[in-house]
């Protein structure tokens, strides 16, 4: 018997690493609403919104500069300027949007899981898989030059806890930090963050399951903003970031039960992605299972978030996997796919839309572009919509292991094999 027991371990990691392959599709939109781009697997596809046209990244280079695996994170920088991209090859590449050429990579030692850039584009902090936020310097001069290779520099640490989302807060003083032992911490970003941020503001503390994203509500009367989480535990939360001090707790989970979602026969709703709008009134929040938008209210004298209403997508089976807004457009820009999914020959998939009555800008342009298709059968989409609710319970949502089983994954290790 004990000569199985190898046998049945190595079955469960192959079971866990394919389903831990499967990657959402991630969508980001520049500032300006100049371009918009879509991670889907390991490509990167962006269509320019001013020049009506799809984006060859690296054109002016020549040079190929893809990831080789499933990309994880992106996001645009608040003026524009610069984009980020990171993932399961362990490399973040920073672009210039200009021209859309890669500045420069930097690889890492671990996958990566959420990126942020500062509101004046000087420094990119990036978060690996085991709790490590990183950062790198951008210089003026990387601008004019071929793309280099830069190393980052460890900024602050959640030991050993995956980080699910990173941000800065609306003024740039700190740095919030989101992982999935439910914690959220808020670090003061210290003016020479290459040597480290060792100040924690606070903790924002509550959730009972992982945190998965992260935005903020602010206006001109309240600069300085309030934080707004979503969570496994199928709530939406408002702080006071600065103090760590819950506000309100909306939860949207018994909105959805009161909702067919989807046929789900569970009560696993988990909050998967949040925008708000530019003068902070209003909280678009997407729900795993939920064919739809929760639109909320934001009361800042009140300190409050109420659920308006929920925004059913036209198409019935289009669960977002992501959002996008712009801060100069109305446009929420939602996209639904994964990468990788099991027993479909489409090896990556996805469906873009934006926000109820709305055209797309560009028509079926920019949505071939995007999606790689103009359309995919309903059946696979309703499988990737499990796949990546099943991916996303496996990797955030800890496992009880035995002492043995414990140990036959750590001697399986990548970090451990190269120190032997």
């Amino acid at each position: 018997m004990e000569d199985c027991k190898p046998m049945n371990t190595t079955e469960d990691n192959n079971k866990e690493a394919l389903e831990a392959e499967v990657a959402p599709a991630l969508i980001s939109v520049h500032p300006a609403h100049h371009s918009v781009a879509v991670a889907i697997g390991c490509e990167l596809r962006v269509f320019d919104l001013r020049e009506s046209g799809p984006v060859t990244l690296g054109a002016e280079s020549k040079e190929v500069f893809h990831h080789k695996e499933s990309i994880r994170a992106i996001r645009y920088g608040a003026k524009g300027k610069v984009f980020v991209s990171a993932g399961d090859d362990k490399v973040v590449k920073i672009w210039a949007t200009d021209s859309w050429r890669c500045l420069c990579s930097v690889p890492t030692e671990k996958k990566l899981s959420a990126v942020a850039i500062s509101d004046n584009g000087q420094f990119v902090c990036y978060a690996d898989k085991f709790g490590t936020v990183w950062v790198v310097e951008l210089d003026e001069a990387i601008e004019n030059q071929a793309s280099v290779q830069k190393k980052g520099s460890p900024l602050l640490s959640h030991y050993c806890s995956i980080i699910t989302s990173l941000e800065f807060s609306p003024d740039g003083q700190f740095i919030i930090t989101a992982d999935r032992d439910f914690k959220i911490r808020v670090t003061v970003f210290p003016k020479k963050p290459l040597n480290g941020a060792h100040e924690i503001q606070s903790y924002c503390l509550g959730h009972t399951e992982f945190v998965s994203c992260l935005a903020f509500v602010y206006s001109q009367d309240c600069p300085q903003g309030y934080l707004v989480s979503g969570s496994g535990d199928a709530t939406v939360r408002l702080w006071d970031f600065a103090s760590g001090l819950l506000l309100h707790t909306c939860d949207v989970g018994s909105q959805v039960r009161n909702k067919e979602a989807n046929g789900t026969e569970n009560n696993h709703f988990v909050v998967t992605d949040l925008r708000t709008t530019s003068d902070g009134s209003s909280v678009f929040v997407a729900v795993q299972s939920l064919p739809g938008i929760f639109l909320l209210s934001s009361d800042f004298s009140a300190k409050t978030l109420t659920v308006i209403r929920v925004v059913s997508i036209i198409d019935e089976d289009f669960i977002p996997t992501s959002l996008g807004s712009s801060l100069t457009c109305d446009f929420l820009w939602m996209v639904m796919g994964v990468s990788n999914l099991p027993g479909f020959n489409a090896s990556s998939l996805a469906r873009v839309r934006v926000l109820e009555d709305k055209q797309v800008p560009c028509g079926e342009q920019l949505l071939e572009h995007l999606q790689g298709s103009l359309s995919i059968d309903k059946d696979v989409f309703s499988a990737a919509a499990e796949a990546v609710k099943t991916s996303m319970r496996n990797l955030l949502i800890k496992k009880q292991y035995s002492s043995e089983r414990r140990e036959f994954r750590k001697r399986g290790r990548n970090d451990k094999k190269g120190k032997r």
